[in-house]
């Protein structure tokens, strides 16, 4: 298995239907044990619960980084060890770029960049000191193509500011045996979308789209579990595309 012997703290996977379960379940299929952090922590620990013995869902709210320091203290002390981040917790907003308000603004980046900072910070002390680990951050089509779809331009500005962060934190921690790298997703069918999007509007999206279908969670999860695998040994400051032909640079 992939990732035997291997322990992942897994950021805003606490929705059934979202890409951070998705990447749990695999995880856990190719023998990891994971962390499940989410504000709702009731939440993280019905998912984990749902992901079998051995896995523990833990309350975060990454916008604060004493929060996050606290939640990777109680990963550290239930599993030992942390191999993985993943850095999946967003969130998004449909609202047009001269409507932005500054509360929008800081709401979208805060759990979108600041909070990838904050949980990213509250790893390293370990993961350096281990001289290992593997951090993947979740960005967005949106960042590459300036929105579009669903998001507003804040959300594109945050996404955009995900992949130079985790660029920067690959350039920084590659010497301590860390790697960092970057998935940008396109129009993938989780909850955050569900019912926004019109039947007319579908056609107009997968006309777009060479491979002809929207994504769903498993697809992004699949590239996570390559990222956070020893098949990825090489791969730092890289950003992967998982969007069916939608942006081909």
């Amino acid at each position: 298995m992939l990732l035997s012997g291997k322990t992942a703290i897994i950021s805003g996977a606490a929705g059934p239907r979202g890409i951070g379960f998705a990447t749990a379940k695999t995880f856990v299929a190719q023998g990891a044990r994971v962390a499940i952090l989410d504000i709702d922590g009731d939440a993280a620990a019905k998912a984990a619960a749902e992901l079998g013995a051995g896995h523990i869902g833990v309350a975060c709210d990454v916008t604060k980084a004493a929060d996050c320091i606290r939640a990777v203290g109680d990963v550290l002390k239930a599993f030992g060890q942390i191999d993985i981040l993943i850095n999946n917790a967003g969130i998004t907003q449909a609202i047009k770029v001269w409507d932005i308000g500054e509360s929008d603004w800081d709401r979208i980046q805060d759990v979108n960049l600041k909070g990838v900072l904050f949980l990213s910070q509250a790893v390293m002390p370990h993961m350096r000191e281990r001289k290992s680990g593997s951090i993947a951050c979740m960005s967005s089509v949106s960042a590459q193509r300036g929105g579009g779809i669903l998001g507003g331009a804040h959300y594109s500005a945050a996404k955009a500011g995900v992949l130079g962060l985790a660029k920067a934190m690959a350039r920084e921690l590659g010497a301590d045996g860390i790697r960092v790298n970057c998935v940008t997703p396109g129009l993938i069918q989780t909850d955050i979308n569900a019912g926004k999007i019109s039947d007319e509007k579908r056609v107009e999206i997968l006309a777009g789209i060479p491979l002809n279908r929207l994504g769903v969670p498993q697809d992004v999860a699949n590239i996570f579990l390559f990222l956070a695998s020893d098949l990825s040994g090489y791969l730092t400051g890289n950003v992967i595309d998982v969007n069916g032909g939608m942006l081909i640079h």
